[in-house]
Parts: C-alpha cells; structure tokens; sequence
C-alpha cells in the first residue's frame, strides 16, 4: 500500500512538473520556431518581386528557394552533435541569432548568384534548429507526453503559414519608404525580430530539468527520471555507435518517408502565393491572407491527427490512413477546376502534411535517447531536408519550362513514396521492438498507460 502511495505522490509531482516545463518552455519554442518558419517561407511572398525588381527567373527561385535546404541537411547533424556537447541553450541562440543577421541580409540580393549565396548561408545558420527543439522535448517530457508536446510545437508552422503570409505581405506594403522594395523591408524587420527572440532563448531556456531555478529538487528529478532514463538506447560517445544513431533499418525508412513529406509539403509552402496570385489575387496583403489558408489546415491537422493516435493502436495505423489520404488529394488538385476548389485542396493536404509530423517524430524519440537521440533525430531531419530542397527544385524546373502538370506530377510521386514505403516501416519497427531492450520495454508501457 506505501509503495502505491509513493508512485501515486510521484505522479503526482510529475505532473505539476510536466505543466511547469510546458508552460515555461514551450511557448518561447514556439516563438523561435515560428519565426524561423516565417524568416524561410515568406520568400515565397517576394517571388514575383525578386523576378521583377532584380532579374530572378521563376527556375533560378527555385533552386533558390531549395538550396537554404541543402546547406541545412549538411550541417544538421555536425550542429546537433555540438548542440549535445554545449548544450540546446547556448545552441539555439547562436543559430537565432545567425539566421536572423542573413535573413536581414537579404534585403541586400542584387541578382540570382547574390540569392544563392545568401539562401546558402541561411540554411546553414539554421542548421540543427528543428532537432534541437526535438532534443529539448526528449529532455524534459516523458514519451507519452511527446506526441503532444511536438503538436505543439508544430503550431508555430500553422501559425507561420497563417499569420507569416499576412505579416510578410503587409511588411511588403512599406515598399517606396526610404528607398527600399517592400520585400527588402520585409526581410530587415523579419530577421531584427529573429535577433530579439534569440535574447529571449538565452536569458529564459535553461539546458535541463536539474538548471531551471522555477523546478524544487524533487521535480527536476522526476522530469529527468522520466523522459531520459526510460528511453533507448543511450550511448554516450558516437565511435563505434554510428549504427545505432544512423543505421538501425527503422529510422532509414522513417527518414525517407519524412524526404517523401518535406517533398510536397515545402514545394507548396514556397508556391502557394503565386499559385494564389495566378489564380487571380492581387495585392501583396491579400495574396499573403489567402495563402494563410494553409495555416487553418495546417491546424486542425496537428489537432486532430494526434488526437486520432490516442484513440488507435499506435502511430502506423494513423501514418497509414493519413498517407493514402494524401496520395487522394495530390491526385484531387489536378483534377480539380477552379480557384475555391485548388485553395481548399491545398489547405486539405496541408492539414494531412503537417498533422502527421508528430507521429513521425514519436515513432523516432520512443527508440533514442541522449547522444544517439541528437545523432538520430538529426540525421532523420536532415533526409527530410532533402526533401525540402527537391521539391522547390523539381517544381520549379518544370514550371520554368512551362509545365503546370509537371508541378502537379510531382506532388502525386511525393505521396506515392510515402504510402509505398509505410509497410517497410511497419517491418522494420516490429523488428526494432521486438530485440527487446529494457528502456524499449519501459517506453511502450508508458504508452499503453498514457493511452488508458
């Protein structure tokens, strides 16, 4: 009977912990992914002004707008190796405040080699962000917490989908002050804003549970109890260990179907306002609000699709239902006549795109932790970014030649991927569950008891 009382108490303090690290972490990461989200896509605002104001063709934005994800998927895992190593505190604010000076930088492009240059060293500033950000939720929440807590976090993308195009196109609206085109104003105040909030990440996001003065002892000890002593495996050096952080069979499938998801989701995220403008929006402001559309679905996807996995047997059967989805409104769009119709449809993939990310990343944190969490969590990011840069790429090559259907094809062969590779994963993961290891074991009792 003590024992019962001593785990009921320890709940207990969990708990009130748990709400304490949520309500003091999570909104500052949000912030920070937020405006890294908005600094990245709003280029997509000034597509049309860069061709006008400085000669960049639809084709060279592409490669523009892709390569930021080349330069971040090179870097990504030596970034979150150092951010292991010094902590996500000091980490994430060097990268603040990095992308935030070249994202102000760009106000400077003078021609299509300026933009690649500029777009290059942004995605290296910004290498390691996102799985930084993961890292801290595998530090300081349990795993039946992470599916949403990484929601969460993944209301700064709908937020940045909904609220950046707006902003950005309402900065674009000072063009003729001083001087300056409006998307050179737009970059300035977006990346000022990046600078600040990196001041913000340093004085107020402490490196781990046993750091934050606003936790007792006893919490501090529960949350770091629970969300890193009940993961697997932890090593704690990456010689020797380089299968387990890259090579399991598991998180290679679960990294290409993220390639798959990045694919189409960034490809529409740079070129949902021109699709918007050649539907027939005009102005700077009203093109960013309709293309905030992609935010709402965007939202309801990381409300509702998590809330689905707490309600199945686990994260592939959702992945399973949510891909196939997919695949039905990629092949809808070509089909579809008419403005309203395309608008909603890529609202409707938006919401499937971004709503399953979370169970992606719960798939992946419930099997690491530590260093190999950082490695791992990196290299599956990375694969994704990958992704990021074929999407523009490809989009853009065949819209340079003309090519609606092109872009179209390439949106159906991304979601095509994913579905064929999803019986794969469901393999290898059984295969990974099954070798058995303790803190396995201990992670997916913890999921059973958070499902009850």
């Amino acid at each position: 009977m003590s024992q019962q009382h001593s785990h009921d108490d320890t709940d207990r303090v969990h708990a009130v912990a748990s709400r304490k690290a949520a309500f003091r972490l999570l909104p500052i990461l949000c912030l920070t992914y937020f405006m890294a989200f908005v600094d990245r896509t709003n280029v997509g605002l000034a597509k049309t002004s860069l061709e006008a104001d400085v000669g960049i063709s639809v084709a060279a934005f592409g490669t523009g707008a892709g390569i930021f994800f080349l330069s971040y998927a090179v870097l990504e895992v030596p970034s979150n190796l150092i951010m292991h190593r010094v902590g996500p505190r000091r980490w994430i604010t060097r990268i603040a405040l990095t992308w935030g000076a070249l994202c102000a930088c760009m106000m400077f492009v003078q021609d299509e080699f300026s933009f690649y240059i500029v777009r290059l060293l942004l995605g290296a500033a910004e290498a390691g962000l996102y799985p930084a950000l993961m890292y801290v939720v595998t530090m300081w929440f349990a795993q039946k917490q992470r599916v949403t807590m990484v929601g969460i976090l993944y209301l700064a993308v709908c937020a940045g989908l909904a609220l950046g195009g707006p902003l950005g196109g309402a900065l674009m609206e000072l063009g003729g002050t001083a001087g300056l085109f409006g998307w050179q104003w737009m970059f300035l105040i977006e990346g000022a804003i990046t600078i600040v909030i990196a001041g913000v990440v340093w004085r107020w996001v402490p490196d781990k549970p046993s750091d934050a003065r606003w936790l007792s002892p006893q919490e501090a000890e529960v949350l770091n109890e629970r969300a890193v002593g009940r993961t697997a495996p932890a090593h704690a050096t990456l010689k020797g260990n380089a299968r387990v952080a890259f090579g399991r069979p598991f998180i290679i499938v679960l990294a290409l179907i993220y390639f798959a998801n990045q694919l189409n989701s960034v490809s529409i995220q740079y070129n949902f306002p021109s699709i918007v403008e050649d539907l027939g929006v005009k102005g700077s402001f009203l093109i960013g609000l309709v293309s905030g559309s992609a935010g709402i679905g965007a939202l309801v996807g990381v409300l509702v699709i998590p809330w689905l996995h707490r309600r199945a047997s686990g994260e592939l059967h959702v992945l399973n239902v949510v891909s196939i989805a997919t695949v039905v409104v990629a092949v809808g769009y070509t089909l579809a006549d008419g403005a309203v119709a395309r608008i909603l449809l890529i609202d409707l993939a938006m919401m499937l795109l971004i709503g399953v990310l979370p169970l992606y990343w719960s798939v992946a944190m419930a099997r690491m932790s530590g260093l190999m969490a950082a490695a791992g969590l990196a290299f599956i990011n990375m694969i994704g970014l990958l992704g990021g840069f074929t999407g523009p790429y490809l989009y853009g090559f065949a819209e340079g030649r003309g090519s609606e259907a092109g872009g179209q094809a390439v949106l159906i062969g991304g979601s095509l991927l994913g579905v064929l590779l999803l019986p794969l994963l469901r393999r290898m993961v059984r295969n990974e569950d099954s070798k058995g290891s303790p803190g396995t074991q201990a992670v997916h009792g913890l999921e059973r008891e958070g499902r009850r």
